[in-house]
């Protein structure tokens, strides 16, 4: 279950010399590196052991395993040799492609490399068989320390390695990203945008290679010389085509990284060209350009040369950019730095986070075809103020991420599909909007499709004013943890509309006195007397069986009983004499006030089944004076709500009862600050106990 208990942020973004350590032993690497060092061990990592609970969580391994440390393999084991390059990215028995072509392609910029694969590590002086690792997770950066036990077959890598056995960084990295995720099964499947975000901290743009942008080929230009990462890969019909290979010796349903653009002279003409890379690090288009294609031959043999053209068997090779759009179908750039998104201008872009919960029975209200429920979800405000320079619109990307979804694997837990509608927010009002507002205002903008992906991000133009930005599970009832980026070319501020708490609960009327007692009070004084004897006080028990016994009589209104615990909670609220019971003027004023909750538990079953929904319990808190925020709506729904997100009205009693006894409380021990009070340990004790 997602944790409800996180107050939304807004916050910049982390920057990796800030990166947290996460081991469990609260130590940074250097202080783990160095303890091991002085006791003449090595590392062995327990957030990670070397057991097949790290390899797989639905199998068992199919070959027999054997974790070995570098040196155990290799005599002369090297960290990184002869600088980090393409070739030392290549496939093993996992089907992780998607990492590997981020990996490729993180070769590409030494600035970001160093910042994921820190350079001051090695098998040399100070080794301690320990190793870490840099990644961008949900808006921060993370630091992850490992061990170096490797799985191994036969004293080969299962997994990924490099082109040199000698050389290891790459197949540490695999190491400590499938620690990040749970597992080295985790890793199975995924977008290489995924990957490249997690290295980067940067934003991600899809481009389709059948409708492509006018200057698609200056945009990859220019984004590969700004250091961004770029992958590609060609669609599936179906599962059998999973990395199938076609006749021009391309792979299906494969991750593939992209590496390079250039224009060559050929025959009088410029023609564009781009170089790709297969992670399996063989297996090559063999079409035109391909490393022996005749092509070659007719080009200058500097310009062979500045391409660094070979015919090696290496997975990468070189295509016409129109035979690339035509055989590919997607490319996913993921961009250093919020500016390198747009072509048109220098200006840095503004970025603002916020961190949100879908949570089932409160949050979780699904997508707009859920009209009952989607105005439950979480409503982000959108504040455009300034207008881009030299236009009349502000331009914006929002990028709706779902956290922790790969690490939730292992529990059965997949990609939920997701998306997010933007409208224009109502003016004069700064709290949440309810149903009938999304009845009769269609939305400014949205996400292109809902789709099961780890981040969905799409970019917008709109006129200066304020926008409500409303993310969402398809379906309602899924829960998960978010995380939604805004880059604004200008300053932008977001702000979570229902997070202000507001009590308005009015003092109740004063009880007639007796010679003026109404016909129903009257009967409530015969009742009373009844049960409780001449000094008209009752116990808990006997309140019960006064409520009951009138409850039982009223009209319109589903009931099964009010339970003890119900009453206990009545004379907790009414008991102003402390004795623990409830005297008959106290009940006066009770009643009133349970013949105004009754009418608004009422007016929201509105198909008199005896429940409300979680959904509507928010509108009908709001009727009785409470305005809450989401943290301690979804509280609420945990503690009442049934499995079908039902509250029967005992259950709504006792909340409201809980409610009002706690802003009294707070009231009664407010010094004059207004939103906050100081208790000691003996009030602080009393407090809960009474509450």
């Amino acid at each position: 279950m997602p944790y409800i208990y996180q107050d939304p942020r807004y916050n910049e973004p982390s920057f990796p010399n800030t990166a947290k350590s996460v081991h469990s032993s609260g130590k940074t690497y250097e202080e783990l590196r160095k303890e091991c060092v002085s006791k003449g061990v090595l590392f062995e990592d327990e957030d990670f052991p070397a057991n097949d609970s790290s390899l797989f969580y639905s199998q068992k391994p199919n070959i027999p395993f054997v974790w070995k440390r570098p040196k155990e393999i290799v005599k002369d084991p090297e960290f990184i040799l002869g600088g980090a390059s393409r070739t030392d990215v290549c496939q093993g028995d996992l089907g992780d492609c998607w990492l590997l072509a981020a990996i490729a392609s993180l070769t590409l910029n030494e600035k970001v490399l160093h910042r994921v694969v820190p350079p001051d590590q090695s098998f040399g002086a100070g080794y301690a068989g320990i190793f870490h690792f840099q990644f961008w997770q949900h808006n921060e950066w993370i630091d992850v320390v490992i061990d170096d036990r490797l799985p191994t077959f036969k004293n080969r890598l299962v997994f990924l390695h490099s082109a040199d056995l000698n050389e290891f960084w790459s197949a540490l990295l695999e190491k400590a990203y499938a620690k990040v995720n749970g597992t080295y099964e985790a890793l199975k499947g995924g977008s290489t945008i995924e990957a490249m975000e997690d290295f980067t901290g940067g934003v991600s743009e899809v481009y389709e290679n059948k409708n492509p942008p006018q200057n698609y080929f200056e945009i990859m230009d220019k984004a590969l010389k700004r250091g961004s990462m770029l992958g590609c890969f060609i669609d599936i019909t179906n599962s059998a085509e999973t990395e199938a290979k076609t006749p021009q010796g391309l792979v299906k349903g494969h991750a593939y990284s992209i590496t390079g653009l250039d224009t060559v002279n050929y025959k009088g003409q410029k023609v564009q060209l781009i170089r790709v890379r297969n992670p399996w690090g063989q297996v090559e288009w063999n079409g035109p350009w391909s490393d022996n294609a005749p092509e070659w031959n007719s080009i200058d043999p500097g310009e062979r040369k500045r391409l660094s053209q070979t015919s090696l068997d290496d997975g990468e090779f070189w295509m016409r950019f129109e035979d690339f759009k035509r055989y590919f179908d997607k490319v996913e750039i993921c961009n250093l730095t919020p500016d390198a998104l747009d072509d048109d201008t220098e200006n840095k872009w503004e970025v603002t986070v916020h961190q949100g919960s879908w949570v089932r029975g409160s949050t979780a209200g699904g997508c707009r075809n859920f009209l009952d429920t989607f105005w439950t979800n979480p409503q982000i405000k959108l504040s455009l103020k300034e207008k881009d320079d030299g236009h009349n619109e502000c331009t914006f990307i929002a990028a709706l991420l779902q956290k922790n979804r790969r690490k939730l694997k292992k529990v059965g837990a997949d990609l939920l599909t997701i998306g997010y509608a933007i409208y224009q927010f109502p003016s004069g009002s700064d709290s949440q909007v309810t149903k009938d507002f999304f009845k009769f205002n269609p939305s400014k903008a949205r996400s292109k499709t809902y789709i099961n992906l780890r981040e969905v991000s799409q970019r917008f133009k709109l006129p200066p004013g304020d926008y409500m930005i409303i993310p969402t599970t398809f379906e309602p009832h899924q829960e998960a943890d978010f995380c939604l980026r805004i880059f604004s070319e200008k300053k932008a501020d977001i702000k979570d509309v229902s997070g202000d708490i507001n009590v308005n609960v009015p003092e109740p009327p004063q009880p007639n006195p007796p010679q003026q007692e109404t016909e129903e009070e009257k009967q409530f004084r015969n009742l009373f007397e009844q049960i409780s004897g001449d000094d008209l006080v009752v116990s808990p028990q006997e309140l019960q069986y006064v409520l009951n016994s009138v409850l039982r009589r009223t009209k319109n209104i589903k009931f099964k009983e009010m339970s003890l615990l119900s009453c206990h909670n009545i004379i907790s609220l009414m008991d102003t004499s402390g004795n623990g019971s409830l005297g008959f003027d106290e009940f006066k004023i009770f009643w009133n006030k349970l013949k105004y909750w009754i009418a608004i538990f009422m007016k929201f079953d509105s198909d008199k089944s005896g429940t409300i929904s979680s959904y509507e319990l928010r509108l009908a808190l709001n009727a009785a004076g409470f305005q809450l925020n989401n943290i301690i709506l979804q509280l609420i729904v945990l503690r009442y709500a049934d499995d079908n997100y039902q509250i029967d009205f005992d259950d709504f009693l006792n909340c409201l009862i809980r409610l009002e006894n706690s802003y009294r409380v707070f009231k009664a021990l407010d010094k004059g600050a207004g939103d906050k009070i100081s208790v000691n340990n003996i009030e602080f004790i009393s407090l809960a106990m009474n509450i």
